[in-house]
């Protein structure tokens, strides 16, 4: 009984990636950044541990309502046929339970710490988490709901801060947000193209075609100009404008790895991301508690 329990929860963990943590990484990050900036220093320690763990929770359950969603596609594509509910090895109904179980968790913790103005805000984070997956049977940019899903931490948490609506800066973070995971995303779905045509399925890959890496290098340059434009009208110090010269160098490497579309290069493309997120981070840290 005890060995079956601890498969069970093995094949949970699998569901959720909890052995994957670059999703949780590339959502962590643009979150920290908007705590930061809107705390201009360190933000409080209760809001920083709600958001922080809220990460990891709604990371966790949208992995499982993605592949609650694509349990028909995904035993078609090579890079996901092993997957729980692909191979049989988990139900459905125990994935949408586990969905519902983790953003329970995750609201029951908002509701604990945080105001009214951010738990109004985080019914739209649920929204935008729970509809994701299904977009790519109804249009070829699910990657921009993704990135959209994805950025919506950062309003959130500068209502979480401030307890007002997000100033415009906010708005030019959130659409560096978008635009950057756009870009890693369609980076990321070049390794399932071919099979994506194959079943019907419609991604930014599919919808770029060859002009791919051409629409992923500006795609790459307008999050650094949002960027740019952020650190400007928070008048940030040099220190941030070093970290997205970092960016740029971390960008052409990404172009630079998928230019043969190697699956293996497209995936490390893609984790790089998360070294663009510290950076970002480590930037507006830096312009915060370093002299001139």
């Amino acid at each position: 009984m005890k060995k079956h329990y601890q498969i069970k929860l093995n094949l949970y963990a699998e569901l959720i990636r909890l052995d994957k943590p670059i999703g949780i990484y590339l959502l962590l990050w643009p979150t920290l950044w908007a705590l930061f900036l809107a705390a201009d220093g360190l933000p409080a320690l209760d809001v920083s541990l709600v958001f922080i763990i809220g990460v990891v929770l709604m990371r966790s359950a949208g992995c499982a309502i993605n592949d609650f969603a694509d349990r028909k596609i995904d035993p078609k594509v090579a890079r996901t046929m092993q997957r729980p509910i692909a191979s049989g090895r988990i139900s459905a109904k125990e994935a949408l339970a586990v969905f519902t179980v983790l953003s329970l968790v995750a609201f029951a913790l908002a509701l604990l710490v945080l105001n009214d103005l951010t738990i109004q805000m985080a019914w739209v984070a649920l929204a935008l988490a729970a509809s994701y997956p299904f977009m790519k049977r109804y249009h070829f940019l699910p990657q921009v709901h993704l990135g959209l899903a994805f950025a919506w931490a950062i309003p959130m948490a500068v209502a979480a801060v401030s307890n007002t609506f997000p100033p415009s800066w906010a708005w030019l973070l959130f659409l560096a947000t978008v635009l950057w995971t756009t870009a890693y995303d369609t980076i990321y779905a070049i390794m399932d193209r071919e099979d994506d045509i194959k079943i019907g399925v419609r991604s930014s890959a599919i919808l770029f075609g060859s002009a791919d890496r051409l629409i992923i290098a500006l795609l790459q340059a307008l999050t650094l100009l949002s960027l740019v434009a952020v650190g400007l009208q928070l008048d940030l110090r040099y220190w941030y404008f070093i970290s997205l010269i970092l960016v740029t160098c971390l960008f052409f490497y990404q172009q630079y790895l998928i230019a043969e579309y190697e699956p293996q290069a497209c995936l490390l493309a893609f984790q790089n991301n998360h070294y663009v997120g510290l950076c970002v981070f480590l930037g507006i840290l830096m312009s915060d508690w370093l002299p001139v």
